[in-house]
């Protein structure tokens, strides 16, 4: 049986009317945020980087654990785009044998984001996995906030990573937390490239 609200309609009928803002404005550029536990952050990220090439805009790509060396699908198909990457992680920590190196080398990746988003040739930056450092204490997350707010005003922003700071959710345009319904991981699967990488 279908419940309905306290007009008499029904909760689970389409929308009739659309909802939006009293003024909608033009922003010159927007800071989004993916966060949470569950899977998506990155993939909806590079979804919003294909999109941005498909409109002719320079696009970099920084990629905070994530390893050159990985060659993951979303690299391979951003460079064959003409997408600037680069993947300056040391990959998982629990895998690293020196996390102080793993430490220097978030650092180097940090100082080479905050240039880009500086000088303003591209007008999408994405920081894939930029929240873990920060809540690592490698990188200093007021320098981020910093870079992010100053940043060349027609440069957009993406950040992914979970457990993302206060202080990013509140600057950011739009947030969206990934949940957890269920995961194949969690149940013995392992990543599968194609769909994970």
């Amino acid at each position: 049986m279908t419940e309905a609200d306290d007009t008499g309609t029904p909760t689970d009928a389409p929308p009739t009317e659309h909802h939006e803002p009293p003024e909608l404005r033009r922003a010159e550029s927007l800071v989004l945020v993916n966060t949470g536990d569950g899977k998506g952050k990155s993939t909806a990220a590079f979804g919003t980087m294909l999109r941005a090439v498909a409109r002719g805009w320079p696009v970099a790509v920084v990629q905070f654990l994530k390893s050159g060396k990985w060659n993951t699908g979303e690299e391979k198909v951003g460079r064959d785009l003409g997408v600037e990457w680069y993947a300056i992680g040391e990959g998982f920590t629990w895998d690293s044998e020196d996390l102080t190196q793993d430490e220097a080398v978030a650092r180097d990746a940090w100082q080479h984001a905050a240039g880009l988003l500086a000088a303003g040739s591209h007008r999408l930056v994405l920081l894939d996995e930029v929240t873990y450092p920060m809540n690592w204490g490698w990188i200093d997350t007021d320098d981020v906030l910093a870079a992010i707010r100053d940043r060349s005003p027609k440069v957009n922003v993406v950040c992914t990573g979970r457990d993302a700071p206060q202080g990013l959710l509140d600057l950011a345009d739009t947030a969206t937390e990934m949940v957890v319904v269920k995961h194949a991981y969690r149940s013995g699967i392992r990543a599968m490239k194609g769909i994970d990488y």
